[in-house]
């Protein structure tokens, strides 16, 4: 299914303004993306996708969440790589670009972003044995061919962060490669680059993250190519709930899955679920769309410091 179909409050489509009209791009699964001129317009909805389906039930403000913590991240992994992110501010779209109700929808939850190509594997890092890698682990004692000491538990911290890139399919699961195989997808050169840079952002991340009590258990980067340099750059989101695995380092207990502040919470309240993992999925009961709210504001107000009440109101990242 098309996330293009879904218009769920916090989605740019439903909010009575202009936006659809004025240079729509496309959908993607959370965000959807206009053209403004020779730039882009980023813009984080409330859907909620897992399995690969967008949920029908929306949770309020997690699309603020999202370019909240990314602009945070931006801005503190300036020194390690050149990011897309030109400007926030919905005032400073063309004046007949959108209305004034679009404008307020926009708040928060808007990127005006550089041009790129973007890269076409997944850029992943894993410090921790978990999900996929874990399985991954059990079968074959490791992951995406990098073997690892014997006798590992779940959740296990790694010895050393590991790069593990997927492919991007179209349809269906994405799908672990080793590094050799993303070599024969983008060049051994980008490859090496890209490897250096995920691991470097990966380690501030986490360094940053466990301050505030939260282990960065493993990420999803997205990385493109600037379309005017060709220079290597961050795009789309930053460590955030929707592409990390966050876990409360209080609570932190290898042997067990371990309680997050990221979408899980979903995840675990579906697998109970009479539900085939397919289009259309269920509804969301309101405790869960509660307790997925309180989860992503936690991540943002711990990692950041700031107030998201302040965020809501002002736009601003700040106690």
């Amino acid at each position: 299914m098309s996330p293009a179909e879904t218009a769920n409050p916090g989605d740019p489509r439903a909010a009575g303004s202009t936006l659809h009209a004025g240079g729509f791009v496309r959908s993607g699964k959370v965000r959807d993306l206009f053209e403004v001129g020779d730039r882009l317009l980023l813009v984080a909805s409330d859907r909620l996708s897992a399995f690969d389906v967008v949920l029908p039930t929306p949770i309020p403000d997690k699309g603020r969440v999202l370019t909240g913590l990314s602009r945070f991240w931006f801005d503190h992994t300036a020194d390690i790589a050149m990011n897309h992110l030109l400007g926030t501010d919905p005032g400073a779209l063309p004046a007949d670009y959108t209305d004034e109700a679009g404008r307020r929808e926009l708040r928060g939850r808007m990127m005006l972003c550089r041009r790129a190509k973007v890269l076409p594997v997944e850029v992943i890092v894993r410090g921790y044995v978990a999900g996929s890698g874990w399985k991954d682990y059990r079968r074959t004692g490791q992951i995406c061919g990098i073997d690892l000491p014997a006798g590992m538990l779940e959740s296990e911290r790694l010895p050393e962060p590991i790069f593990t890139p997927s492919t991007k399919e179209a349809v269906g699961h994405d799908q672990n490669i080793g590094f050799d195989a993303m070599v024969g997808i983008v060049g051994g050169s980008v490859a090496e680059q890209v490897r250096d840079v995920a691991l470097r952002l990966y380690r501030r991340g986490a360094e940053i993250a466990e301050k505030a009590g939260i282990l960065l258990a493993d990420t999803k980067f997205e990385l493109g190519t600037a379309v005017d340099t060709g220079e290597l750059m961050l795009i789309d989101e930053v460590l955030t709930p929707d592409s990390s695995r966050f876990w409360d380092a209080a609570a932190y207990d290898p042997g067990r899955a371990q309680a997050s502040f990221d979408k899980q919470f979903v995840r675990d309240w579906l697998e109970t679920q009479p539900w085939g993992k397919t289009y259309p999925g269920p509804e969301l009961p309101a405790e869960i769309v509660a307790g997925t709210r309180k989860r992503y504001v936690a991540a943002f107000e711990r990692i950041t410091g700031a107030s998201f009440e302040r965020y809501l109101q002002e736009d601003s990242i700040a106690p």
